[in-house]
């Protein structure tokens, strides 16, 4: 049998198991995984338990058994796949939004085009990255996550980008949002966290917070992918 290296992108490279050990008293950030290639969801498993504070607390071959066994071990983040045998991992965020909004998930998948993309934002997913980026890169976009931003890979983001000058807002979607409040909210579409936005703007983390209470109210939503995802289906930051 070929060696597991063989079945993994590019971006993978597995550690020693004296790394995996030696790292796991610093791991912080649980996180699981749905992926239906064995190889790839065990090899990801493996990079994630020897990244020093980062845990792997689930591999899932399917959406379906995600959702059976994820709710006894509820992670902070986790990594989908949207092409999965049986449910697809976009319709998959939607039932696991509705049950547990307070988590985040990211889709990692090979997919760039504007549908899926489209669709998996609107479902509640919090990124979207592409299965080609670089393991670093993923690590970053995981803290980021967790911080508050909406990480993409540098394509999606820029189909995101063009899906705005697409999208014609309707009419009646008049929710009164401000020059300011559109600005920021459309930080927040482009991959922005609370923190880096707060930079840009110059101004305190919980000043941003304060104002995005004003935007969750106006669109009646309660979570940044909420307003993301409202945000793209009405053009609300063209």
């Amino acid at each position: 049998m070929a060696p597991l290296a063989a079945y993994l992108p590019k971006w993978t490279v597995t550690r020693s198991r004296a790394t995996v050990y030696h790292t796991a008293i610093f791991m912080t950030l649980r996180i699981a995984i749905v992926e239906d290639h064995r190889e790839i969801r065990e090899g990801l498993a493996q990079l994630i338990n020897a990244t020093p504070g980062y845990r792997c607390t689930g591999i899932y071959a399917s959406m379906e058994e995600a959702l059976e066994k994820l709710p006894k071990n509820l992670p902070d983040l986790l990594l989908s796949d949207i092409g999965l045998p049986g449910m697809d991992g976009i319709s998959g965020v939607r039932i696991l939004k509705e049950r547990h909004p307070e988590l985040l998930i990211l889709m990692l998948t090979v997919y760039d085009d504007n549908e899926r993309i489209f669709d998996a934002l609107c479902a509640g997913a919090s990124g979207y990255l592409l299965k080609k980026t670089p393991w670093v890169k993923v690590v970053e976009l995981l803290k980021e996550a967790v911080d508050g931003g909406s990480p993409m890979s540098p394509e999606v983001a820029r189909r995101v980008i063009d899906l705005f000058r697409e999208i014609k807002p309707p009419k009646e979607a008049e929710y009164d949002l401000t020059p300011h409040e559109v600005r920021l909210l459309r930080m927040l579409v482009e991959g922005h966290s609370y923190k880096t936005a707060a930079a840009e703007l110059h101004v305190s983390v919980n000043t941003i917070k304060f104002h995005l209470r004003h935007i969750y109210d106006k669109l009646q939503v309660h979570t940044k992918s909420e307003a993301v995802a409202k945000a793209l289906r009405h053009g609300l930051t063209r």
